[in-house]
């Protein structure tokens, strides 16, 4: 078995395990699983954001009010969009409005942090 090329032991390690889930008909387990993979890793990601917003809220207090508010909002905005993605699955347009009002909340939050941080 230590002789057969990486990549195809790995696929058909996958392959076993497809091909028990679909004779045992575990199909239900594993969307469970998978909501439940999903569900945990919002968790860790809003954790992480946490962890790094307790490290800085000292920083971040001493900014001027607007620029607070276009950093909270810009990160309040991400977190409903991410909800609205999760529970609609948009595709076509709507993916893209996702992409888009991600992308400027992205850009909005790395700006003010630039901004504050620049010492001129």
């Amino acid at each position: 078995m230590s002789r057969i090329n990486p990549t195809l032991r790995g696929l058909l390690i996958v392959a076993a395990v497809a091909a028990v889930i679909v004779a045992l008909q575990l199909q239900a387990t594993l969307t469970a699983l998978y909501l439940v993979a999903q569900i945990a890793f919002l968790l860790a990601i809003a954790f992480f954001v946490y962890l790094v917003w307790r490290e800085r809220r000292s920083e971040i207090s001493e900014w001027p009010g607007r620029a607070q508010w276009a950093f909270y909002g810009a990160a309040l905005l991400i977190v409903a969009d991410i909800g609205v993605f999760w529970y609609d699955r948009p595709s076509g347009p709507d993916a893209l409005a996702f992409f888009l009002v991600l992308g400027f909340c992205v850009f909005a939050m790395v700006r003010v942090w630039r901004d504050q941080r620049r010492y001129t």
